[in-house]
């Protein structure tokens, strides 16, 4: 995650352990594995953030659901809190080992689980999903 920082000058952050309370009511709340942000400061999370689960007993499947879960509230966090000429229209996701990485984005209400699994030493394929969502361009942002 030190590279992603380098990557983007130091204007993403990684949070862990967390409460993401996004809408309490509807059960999207808890304490997150990982958040990457758009945030220069380790203070406070900023739109837009990518989920980052960590896969229990090494099953990235099991993390799926979990993951999926709080990407909607991800999804939610960042339509609150983005600047109204840049809608974030794609949310991402991850479960990972350490050393496997499943893929995961949401756009609207269809998620997309990439079929690939990223190993350890696609570590330069591995880095530019993780910052596909930090950056402004037209994949991740509205014309």
């Amino acid at each position: 995650m030190a590279e992603v920082r380098r990557y983007t000058n130091g204007q993403a952050s990684l949070f862990s352990g967390v409460e993401f309370a996004v809408v309490p009511e509807q059960g999207l709340k808890g304490y997150c594995d990982y958040i990457l942000s758009r945030s220069r400061e380790q203070y406070y999370i900023t739109a837009p953030v990518m989920i980052i689960i960590e896969a229990k007993n090494e099953n990235i499947i099991a993390g799926l659901g979990q993951c999926i879960a709080a990407m909607i509230a991800a999804q939610i966090f960042n339509q609150r809190t983005e600047k109204s000429t840049h809608p974030i229209l794609t949310i991402y996701g991850a479960v990972t080992t350490g050393t496997n990485w499943k893929f995961i984005t949401l756009r609207d209400r269809l998620v997309n689980i990439d079929m690939d699994e990223y190993y350890i030493n696609q570590i330069d394929i591995i880095l530019a999903i993780l910052l596909q969502p930090l950056q402004f361009d037209p994949q991740t942002l509205a014309a």
